[in-house]
């Protein structure tokens, strides 16, 4: 017996490595396909923070890890991973941990008992500029047009559920406590903050989740992913109510292709389907500065389809992209987007 055990633990021992070099793969692997996009191939940050950076490593746990993948920062671009299992997220986090030249932060879950009113006034003062007056993060989601060209980094949010739900006390209070060397955020102490003054200011922190959602937090609620549209005129006339519309509604016409161009033959492609292509130069440079994700969406299209005699016009709902993209700053112009679209589909069709 005592020799089946000797053989068995021999042969774990062998294979641990080649099963420990697995899961390394495949959490490069799983890092590749959801993180680098953003995050970059190794870790030195883009759209999202550089996980690779020292001071990062060495000041959150593995566990504000697991659970920023998992809840995301609603609103902030950085998505919610709900897709993926325990066994995956913990695979990207050891591969993250793979970056590491120090050791691994382990906090206490415990509360920072301090004076929350106080911690307000403290955290107006010293926190505000950065982080926003009600913790909603700095301008710009990390988008290379949006940050300024000088910050590695953005200022979180921290008025934000994925945050609160990823941070301990203990770990904004060491954040606050020593800072984040290569980042603009500096340790309070040696701006001259008792320890006192600092639980207070987490204590302020933590009470954010019972205060309503900063609007950097929320992505717009959206009906139907696409507007639709019934006319009571025949297609061309239809056609030609669109491109009308769209001069009237602030957008310089394109052009009118069929919706089947560059898929079949010429000949082939159904006239009575059609794409009325259009833009509005100021409101694209906007969006654009906002998050380039969105230049997928442009140039601006209106369709027109004839099916058995009855005439339909339709548009994608510009409020998708919010919720697509998880970014809040594309709201008031998703919201204005949406308004213009309706606009032009109700004049041509009415």
């Amino acid at each position: 017996m005592l020799m089946r055990l000797l053989l068995l633990a021999s042969f774990v021992a062998g294979l641990a490595p080649s099963m420990l070099q697995a899961a390394a793969v495949d959490g490069a692997r799983l890092y590749g396909r959801n993180c680098a996009a953003c995050h970059g191939v190794n870790g030195t940050g883009g759209i999202g923070v550089p996980l690779a950076l020292p001071a990062f490593q060495a000041a959150v746990s593995d566990d504000y890890l697991r659970k920023t993948i998992r809840y995301g920062r609603p609103g902030r671009v950085m998505p919610a991973f709900a897709h993926l299992d325990k066994a995956e997220v913990e695979a990207i986090v050891r591969h993250v941990r793979g970056w590491n030249k120090g050791g691994t932060a382990v906090f206490s879950e415990q509360p920072v008992k301090g004076d929350p009113a106080r911690g307000k006034q403290l955290f107006a003062k010293h926190c505000a500029a950065c982080h926003g007056a009600d913790g909603e993060g700095g301008k710009g989601t990390g988008v290379t047009f949006s940050r300024p060209r000088d910050l590695l980094i953005m200022a979180p949010a921290l008025h934000n559920p994925g945050f609160l739900k990823a941070a301990s006390d203990a770990m904004i209070k060491a954040t606050l406590m020593h800072g984040r060397e290569g980042t603009p955020m500096v340790s309070f102490l040696k701006q001259g903050l008792t320890e006192k003054d600092i639980d207070d200011i987490v204590s302020h922190v933590r009470n954010f989740e019972k205060e309503p959602l900063p609007g950097s937090a929320k992505i717009l609620k959206v009906g139907s992913p696409v507007i639709v549209r019934d006319s009571d005129y025949d297609f061309d006339t239809t056609v030609e109510n669109v491109k009308r519309a769209v001069s009237n509604n602030n957008f310089f016409y394109g052009r009118v292709q069929t919706l089947e161009y560059g898929l079949t033959k010429p000949e082939n492609e159904n006239p009575k389907q059609v794409i009325v292509y259009f833009c509005n130069i100021s409101m694209l440079n906007q969006a654009l500065a906002i998050d380039p994700r969105v230049g997928m969406f442009l140039p601006c299209r209106v369709t027109i389809l004839e099916n058995a005699g009855k005439v339909q016009v339709m548009s994608v709902n510009p409020n998708v992209l919010s919720r697509l993209f998880n970014n809040s700053e594309l709201n008031r112009l998703c919201d204005e987007m949406t308004k213009s679209y309706t606009a032009i589909l109700e004049e041509a069709t009415l």
